[in-house]
C-alpha cells in the first residue's frame, strides 16, 4: 500500500453548474478509505470514474501522459480541475508511478518506437520488442508485464478496451502476484466482471452517492453478463 486515503472537498470545487463539479456522488462523497493494494472504480459511463481516477493520480504527482484537452463546441473552464479539491494520505512517502488510459497508448507506442530507434536498448525496459510490431492487445500486455513489476504506484483507466478475454486473464494474474508482492498498488476504472474478480480486490460503486464499497457478485457488470450467460435467448425474444 501506497496511498490509505482519499479526501474530496467539494467547499473548494470552482462551480456546482458543470462537469464534474455538478456530480451529486462528489458533493456527497466525504472520502475514500483504501484498505486493499487493489482498488476498482466501477459504475455506468457518466458516473464519474475516470474523472476521480485522473484527479487521484495527478494530486499524486504522476504525469498523465497525453492528456490533451477535447475540442468542444462549449468550453468547460474547470474540466480536470478535480485535484485541487482533493487530497492524498501516503503510507511512507510518495512513491513514482504512471497512468494509463487506452486512448492514448497507440500515440505512445509510436512515440517510444522513435525513441528506441536511436537507442534499441531502451526496449529492454519495455518488454524488449517493439510495441509497433505487434497486435494492440499484444503491445499492450507486453507493456504492463514490464511496468507493472516495478515498484510504483499505478493507474489504469479500462485496460480491457483492447484486451481479448485470455488477455485479462493474464493482466488479472498480473495484478494479483504484483500486488501481493507488496511493492505495487493498483486504482483501476473498469466495466469487466474478469478484472473485478481480483482476489481480495475492493471494488467501490459509482452508481448511487456516496461513493461505497460493494461486493463483487453485487455489481452491475457481474449481474449482467451473469443473466446474460445463464439465459442469453431472453435478451432476444
Amino acid at each position: 500500500m501506497h496511498i490509505r486515503h482519499i479526501t474530496l472537498h467539494p467547499d473548494r470545487f470552482p462551480a456546482t453548474d458543470c462537469y464534474p463539479f455538478n456530480l451529486e456522488i462528489f458533493h456527497r462523497t466525504p472520502g475514500i478509505e483504501l484498505s486493499a493494494p487493489v482498488t476498482f472504480f466501477a459504475g455506468e459511463n457518466g458516473t464519474g470514474k475516470t474523472t476521480l481516477l485522473r484527479a487521484i493520480c495527478r494530486r499524486c504527482g504522476i504525469y498523465i501522459w497525453g492528456e490533451i484537452p477535447s475540442p468542444s463546441l462549449q468550453r468547460n473552464l474547470h474540466q480536470g480541475q478535480l485535484h485541487r479539491a482533493v487530497e492524498v494520505e501516503w503510507c511512507n512517502g510518495s512513491v513514482p508511478g504512471s497512468y494509463f488510459g487506452s486512448e492514448n497508448f497507440r500515440q505512445f507506442a509510436a512515440i517510444v518506437d522513435e525513441w528506441t530507434a536511436d537507442d534499441a536498448g531502451q526496449l529492454q525496459y519495455l518488454g524488449g520488442k517493439s510495441f509497433v510490431t505487434q497486435s494492440h492487445g499484444q503491445s499492450l500486455m507486453s507493456y504492463f508485464n514490464a511496468r507493472y513489476r516495478i515498484k510504483g504506484l499505478y493507474f489504469l483507466d479500462e485496460p480491457e478496451t483492447a484486451l481479448s478475454p485470455a488477455s485479462q486473464l493474464q493482466l488479472l494474474q498480473l495484478i494479483h502476484e504484483t500486488s501481493r508482492a507488496g511493492h505495487a498498488q493498483f486504482l483501476i476504472a473498469s466495466h469487466s466482471p474478469i478484472l473485478l474478480a481480483c482476489p481480495e480486490a475492493q471494488i467501490f460503486n459509482f452508481d448511487r452517492a456516496p461513493i461505497q464499497p460493494i461486493a463483487y457478485e453485487e455489481t452491475t457488470h457481474y449481474r449482467i453478463y451473469r443473466d446474460f450467460l445463464d439465459k442469453r435467448e431472453a435478451f432476444f425474444t
